[in-house]
């Protein structure tokens, strides 16, 4: 029997979307279960482009059905902006490879600055490039800045006719060698400060146009292109000013959402793999999975696992709920950048510890899923960027709940148009959240959840009476470590939210949550060895050290999920 939590190409059928969304993410399958394994990961080791895949996309429709926002669709009833059935999408393709995952997932970065835009002709021949099977690339880091876009070389001159000419170059730019438009970010040369940025639109196929190379040893083309003297007209500018800045990161609040999902196809994959191995694999004269490190190690995956799916799936709904005076999308999704990502990290670790020198074989899944598995938390600044963010939000979410009305599971066939009209990327400050207690209240009868609530009120004492004072907010070293314990707590309640609306079996959520417990326990013992955590806070971060509530039974209940995936799921030859 196929287990409900993970994603399994013999039984998906995504019935709670529409007729024509699941018929495109189960014609997707389809072609990568036709394609088969070994093709695959040919593809993958010999770095082939990614043709055949964008053809098949093409053919279909499958970008231009789920990228086209419904105020450009004309009479296409089906196209929608949808940030479930794109979630859905990047789990699937993650599964099969992060490198078909990366040529949509840039697509979606390269086309946040034009649907942004206020320029109706860019925005149709968006719309048509779409429809032609095109896909896009998203101009704005630079080989010497990364993504400090406030330190931009890409200069644009005026031409004297109302337009200019730009010359630059732009580095880690992903389709940057096929992209029908490239949105690229620059600034203007006779206007200083803010108001002199651009984001204008490029086409990779322009004499001026000049791909360099591909920066990584991929199939996934990550360019480095320059352009010279290239001609911009009015009709390409997107932005301009303050506007062109809010794009930016308004477009990675958008895109980069989709780390998460592409994580956990991954890690579903590698899972039937290395459970598969494990329990057929003899050592000693017995199966590995006979050993009790390598039934913790793998049911600790598994939770995990189940954890990251419950959050991402969740923060989904506050994305499709969002609107001018709800913004918490704003947290949830470096939550998804940073945590989730670095979830499946840990997931794949466990799984590689059971399955050791197998993980390495060209032959499987996994050899490419231990590599890519690293690059996710990574491709939007770093994990240390994204905690830094997120503690932005700390106070507010922890101390000063408000009434929000409670925001439902968001599977309708709704285009989600406040995520392309953010307005000003600023006032993280002023967001507000809903309390985060009902949730944890909901489920106290659990023993680890409640164990875990205990360290979650703690950390709300932490910031009432030893919070770092003026010169330790200046130490980014002990602030991290704070984050990770308040990260901690934004993603349980997330997973307990999930969980009360999908029925979530008790023994996998009290199963995942001793994880947590042990989770903040470590970090917390972190926060204690920090050079300069005071007196107070060591005493505070020793005082928040829990120990989970054993419960045999459970965790056997919660392996016997966990050995029913050998031999669940193989992609065929």
């Amino acid at each position: 029997m196929a287990d409900a939590l993970l994603f399994n190409p013999r039984t998906y059928d995504p019935a709670h979307f529409d007729p024509e969304t699941r018929r495109l993410l189960r014609a997707t399958v389809d072609w990568f279960e036709e394609r088969g394994k070994r093709r695959i990961i040919e593809d993958y080791r010999t770095r082939a482009w990614l043709g055949d895949f964008l053809a098949f996309a093409a053919k279909e429709g499958l970008f231009a059905t789920f990228l086209t926002p419904a105020g450009e669709a004309g009479d296409h009833a089906d196209k929608r902006w949808d940030t479930a059935r794109i979630a859905a999408l990047n789990e699937i393709l993650g599964f099969y490879g992060l490198d078909y995952w990366y040529a949509w997932q840039v697509t979606i970065l390269g086309l946040g600055p034009v649907w942004q835009s206020d320029n109706a002709a860019a925005r149709a021949r968006a719309a048509e490039l779409l429809d032609q099977g095109e896909v896009f690339a998203f101009g704005l880091s630079e080989k010497a800045h990364g993504a400090d876009i406030y330190s931009t070389d890409m200069l644009l001159t005026p031409d004297g006719d109302g337009g200019f000419r730009a010359t630059g170059s732009k580095y880690y730019i992903g389709n940057g060698n096929a992209a029908g438009l490239v949105s690229v970010f620059g600034r203007r040369t006779d206007v200083e400060g803010p108001e002199g940025y651009v984001f204008f639109a490029a086409d990779s196929r322009h004499p001026a146009y000049h791909l360099v190379k591909n920066v990584v040893d991929s199939s996934k083309f990550v360019s480095e292109f320059r352009l010279e003297e290239y001609p911009v007209a009015e009709a390409d500018v997107l932005h301009t000013g303050r506007a062109a800045f809010d794009a930016a990161l308004n477009t990675v609040n958008v895109g980069k959402f989709n780390l998460c999902t592409a994580s956990i196809g991954i890690c579903e994959h590698a899972m039937y793999e290395a459970v598969t191995h494990a329990q057929n694999r003899i050592l000693y004269g017995r199966p590995v999975t006979a050993f009790p490190h390598v039934r913790r190690e793998l049911t600790d995956a598994y939770v995990r696992l189940a954890g990251m799916k419950l959050f991402s799936d969740r923060a989904v709904d506050y994305f499709r709920t969002a609107g001018p005076d709800d913004r918490r999308y704003l947290l949830f999704n470096p939550m998804t950048k940073m945590k989730v990502t670095t979830e499946g990290e840990k997931v794949i670790d466990l799984m590689w510890d059971v399955i050791a020198a197998k993980g390495f074989e060209k032959d499987n899944y996994f050899a490419q899923a231990a590599v890519e598995i690293r690059g996710l938390p990574k491709l939007e600044g770093t994990v240390h960027v994204n905690l830094a963010l997120i503690l932005k939000f700390l106070r507010n979410h922890l101390l000063d709940p408000v009434d929000h009305p409670a925001v439902p599971t968001r599977l309708d066939a709704a285009d989600d148009a406040f995520l392309f009209r953010q307005g000003p990327a600023r006032g993280l400050g002023s967001v507000r959240f809903h309390d985060w207690r009902p949730a944890f209240d909901a489920y106290d009868r659990l023993p680890n959840v409640a164990r875990f609530r205990e360290q979650a009120d703690a950390l709300c004492d932490f910031v009432r009476t030893a919070a770092p004072d003026e010169a330790q907010s200046r130490d980014l070293d002990l602030l991290l470590a704070v984050g990770q314990l308040f990260a901690l707590v934004v993603h349980a309640q997330l997973v307990l939210e999930q969980a009360a609306l999908t029925g979530l079996d008790e023994d996998v959520l009290d199963e995942l949550f001793a994880v947590l417990v042990r989770d903040f326990s470590g970090y917390a013992v972190e926060l204690h060895g920090k050079d300069s955590a005071s007196g107070a806070q060591q005493d505070w971060a020793l005082g928040a050290v829990r120990r989970p509530v054993v419960d045999e039974a459970r965790t056997g209940r919660v392996w016997a999920r966990v050995e029913a995936l050998s031999g669940a799921y193989e992609m065929k030859p």
